[in-house]
């Protein structure tokens, strides 16, 4: 069975393009608009990976990774964060959240899915 990633990103096209990379490699993908539909979709399901965008309306990325890291089913899956903020500060306060790391926008698809393989062998 092939392993599942939840792409969260707020711009349609950015979510889109994401998922057409994961799928291309042979990942089931399913998405969400933002950090609040995410949280809600990972209640519902554990899912192996989750790649969000930081900024976006309801809920950012680093408050849906900690919202992800309270819930039990959660304490081992890779949490990535993708956003066009790279900054040293706001990257520490993913990593106190619970991230596992931090790719920048615009995203390199091979080195996307390096990463992604690394943490869902």
């Amino acid at each position: 069975m092939s392993k599942s990633i939840l792409v969260v990103d707020d711009t349609r096209s950015m979510r889109k393009m994401v998922a057409t990379v994961l799928q291309g490699a042979g990942y089931r993908v399913e998405e969400a608009a933002d950090g609040a539909e995410a949280l809600e979709k990972a209640k519902t399901r554990v899912f192996d990976l989750v790649v969000t965008d930081h900024n976006m309306p309801r809920m950012d990325g680093v408050t849906l990774v900690r919202s992800l890291r309270e819930l039990t089913a959660y304490d081992e899956v890779a949490l990535i964060v993708l956003s066009t903020e790279t900054g040293a500060e706001l990257k520490s306060m993913g990593r106190a959240a619970g991230a596992t790391g931090w790719m920048a926008k615009p995203f390199d698809p091979t080195r996307m899915l390096d990463i992604v393989r690394q943490f869902v062998a």
